[in-house]
């Protein structure tokens, strides 16, 4: 029976936070959900777009920044923060939709049917069309800002890893932070490396960071043309990297809360993700 081909998915999702140590951040966990000001756009950066996930031991760790997929904040990102946190990392997982309001902005079931997902995906696309090089490089600029004050996180550069749209964001961050990114990962990105003027990977040559791609199967946002160009770009541009078609694995593998949840993939990107971590930021 032939596998079935993988089509594009937009974004990521819900969570809700409570009031941590009355410093006016708000952390992942149960209690009443918070709210974004009136209008959101009169502070972009408010410290409620973040869900942070330290270490247990409370000392500062090399920080890593996780950008969501197409569906937004959720329990499942939240467990990979978690795990992310138990390797030795303070983790800062924004909700990349919070001038559209707390998450979640958009309801979603406990597991989402990616091939059954229309109405869904109609939901998500003006939410996704909010995110421009703009919007999402004074986003960035924040995230790696409160990276910088907290006593949470040791000096130095951070981590980066993304997962469909994230990884997107992740190989975007990269290039127009190079100073700030020891190490960017991206699994089962989309539109890499495309013909758009604004093509994240024209970015190449101001990249420092190790790089790692762990690509979908069969995915029609990352075809292998994407796949090729992507990976000529960052070799001329002297880049530290590695690229992977992970076969069998369609769009969305390591995200255990949708249909397209690949067990053997998410393993293999577990590995890869935590030899890079552990090579470019030691905790």
């Amino acid at each position: 029976m032939p596998r079935p081909r993988s089509t594009p998915c937009p974004f990521n999702a819900p969570t809700r936070y409570r009031r941590s140590r009355g410093d006016g951040r708000y952390r992942a966990g149960p209690g009443p959900p918070a709210r974004l000001p009136a209008d959101p756009k009169e502070r972009p950066h408010h410290d409620r777009a973040r869900n942070r996930r330290g270490h247990p031991d409370g000392r500062a760790h090399p920080g890593v920044l996780l950008y969501q997929d197409a569906f937004g904040l959720r329990p499942h990102l939240r467990d990979m923060a978690d795990r992310l946190a138990a390797a030795g990392y303070t983790v800062l997982v924004p909700n990349l939709y919070y001038r559209n309001g707390r998450a979640p902005v958009v309801e979603l079931p406990e597991l989402i049917d990616i091939e059954q997902g229309e109405q869904l995906f109609a939901l998500l696309g003006p939410l996704l069309a909010t995110l421009t090089p703009e919007v999402t490089a004074r986003d960035a600029d924040a995230f790696l800002a409160w990276f910088a004050e907290s006593p949470l996180v040791q000096d130095g550069p951070v981590g980066l890893t993304g997962y469909c749209r994230g990884a997107f964001l992740a190989l975007r961050t990269a290039a127009s932070h190079p100073d700030r990114i020891a190490a960017a990962a991206g699994f089962h990105g989309g539109n890499l490396a495309t013909d758009a003027p604004d093509s994240p990977h024209l970015g190449a040559h101001r990249i420092t960071a190790e790089l790692y791609f762990g690509h979908a199967d069969q995915d029609p946002s990352m075809p292998p043309e994407q796949v090729d160009r992507l990976a000529e770009a960052l070799t001329a541009a002297g880049v530290r990297f590695r690229a992977e078609v992970y076969e069998g694995s369609l769009h969305g593998y390591t995200q255990r809360d949708t249909t397209r949840y690949d067990a053997a993939g998410d393993s293999r990107h577990w590995d890869a993700l935590l030899d890079l971590l552990h090579r470019a930021l030691p905790a």
